[in-house]
């Protein structure tokens, strides 16, 4: 029994990994060895549980369930899906869905938010970057994988969903009340001068119309007298490799080193360029914070490292791995992390982040908004709308449109570098 079920996984191995053993040279033979010796092991085990669990289980859900563990003991952003699972990625790619507005990882174990996202149910009932779900509903996350908990906030729109918040800093839990709605992003957002030439625009995630969306913002504040600009990437999740490539192309000149990643394929190692397009020489400055990701780090780094931009703000939050995904035979698939992002100068932003050129503290909540989380229990309803765009009470706009006023604008169009 033990030796057929070992065959049968063996089989279900060469299926599912494209028969890529077999083609091991001799370099690879002890690791093979190695690893078949391991597959014996794992093989006792299954033929043990199938003939003494007290139930008798069904094979196909021996093997899912070690594929979800043996992928989400790598990192937490490689997970095995079942076809059910593959299904809604794929479908959640092209249509809508009810959510709350926060996109999340497993930090340290812990299901962490990367970032609420602006003008959604999340971002009004005050839910922050690097909140840490204990809680959705009645269910503990701790042994939760993202596609569990991603499947408990989505559904039905008006529907509420419950979150039990630990936040860094607070004494006790905090309970949020969220009603799902359908989540409509603005990818940019606040396009207008601020004084004395200083254009502003916001960018709150990379998608595929947010080049075209930017070139036009950034024509339009060209007529108004735009002579300096201040980018706005704060909790930005990121979104789209190579949009974010072209926003940072649109700052630098032809054919710059973007980003490049590393794996332990060479198939893996990739490298990303500005694009031969026309881009704008003028001073700048870049806002961060620990809920800016991915390709909003990729922006910021490759920005900073040409000292072509100076960095505002707090550090980033350090989402610098690329996931692929691999279809299966049986209509699952792998979500498996195989390269890491890294900044022109070779700077990795996985668990590193983006360290700003000048840190300063964000926007200080006010007393009826600390009274309100100090309760404990926080309801959409009682949060106020956001307010009217305001850039001098922000202390991290004001520092930029301060630290922009001292850079000479004929010297930096003919430099096109910022030094500190």
């Amino acid at each position: 029994m033990r030796k057929k079920i070992f065959f049968v996984f063996l089989a279900f191995l060469f299926l599912f990994t494209g028969a890529r053993l077999a083609v091991a040279d001799n370099k690879n033979k002890n690791s093979n060895e190695q690893l078949y010796r391991q597959v014996e092991v794992f093989s006792d085990a299954l033929a043990i549980v199938q003939k003494e669990y007290v139930d008798e289980p069904k094979t196909k859900d021996l093997i899912y369930g070690s594929l979800k563990g043996m992928l989400g003991s790598l990192d937490p952003h490689s997970q095995f899906m079942d076809p059910e699972t593959y299904d809604e990625l794929k479908v959640d790619t092209l249509g809508k869905f009810g959510g709350l507005g926060i996109e999340i990882t497993t930090k340290d174990g812990v299901l962490t938010v990367i970032t609420p996202i602006e003008d959604t149910p999340a971002w009004r009932a005050g839910i922050k970057a690097n909140d840490h779900i204990v809680k959705i509903n009645d269910a503990l996350t701790r042994e939760m994988s993202l596609t569990d908990a991603v499947k408990k906030m989505r559904g039905k729109p008006g529907e509420v969903v419950n979150l039990t918040i630990m936040r860094d800093n607070e004494k006790k839990l905090l309970e949020f009340k969220i009603t799902r709605a359908i989540i409509k992003i603005a990818d940019i957002k606040n396009v207008r001068i601020l004084e004395e030439g200083t254009g502003y625009v916001r960018l709150t995630e990379f998608r595929e119309n947010t080049f075209t969306e930017l070139n036009n913002a950034l024509n339009s504040l060209s007529k108004q007298g735009m002579k300096r600009l201040i980018i706005d990437l704060r909790n930005n999740p990121g979104g789209l490799l190579d949009v974010a490539v072209k926003v940072t192309g649109k700052f630098l000149e032809p054919n710059k080193l973007v980003a490049y990643t590393k794996g332990r394929q060479k198939n893996q190692d990739l490298e990303f360029f500005s694009g031969d397009n026309d881009f704008y020489r003028m001073p700048m400055a870049v806002l961060i914070n620990e809920g800016s990701a991915s390709g909003s780090e990729i922006v910021a780094g490759a920005l900073q490292d040409y000292k072509r931009a100076v960095i505002i703000g707090k550090k980033s939050f350090g989402k610098g791995s690329v996931q692929t995904i691999i279809p299966l035979d049986d209509g699952s698939a792998l979500r498996l992390t195989t390269a890491h992002y890294f900044t022109p100068s070779g700077k990795i932003i996985q668990g590193q982040g983006i360290m700003p050129d000048i840190s300063v503290e964000e926007k200080k909540e006010t007393p009826a908004e600390k009274t309100a989380e100090e309760t404990g229990e926080v309801e959409e309803a009682t949060k106020p709308e956001p307010a009217v765009f305001d850039y001098k009470t922000d202390p991290q706009i004001m520092r930029a449109v301060e630290m922009l006023r001292s850079v000479p604008v004929n010297q930096a169009n003919r430099n096109s570098k910022i030094h500190l």
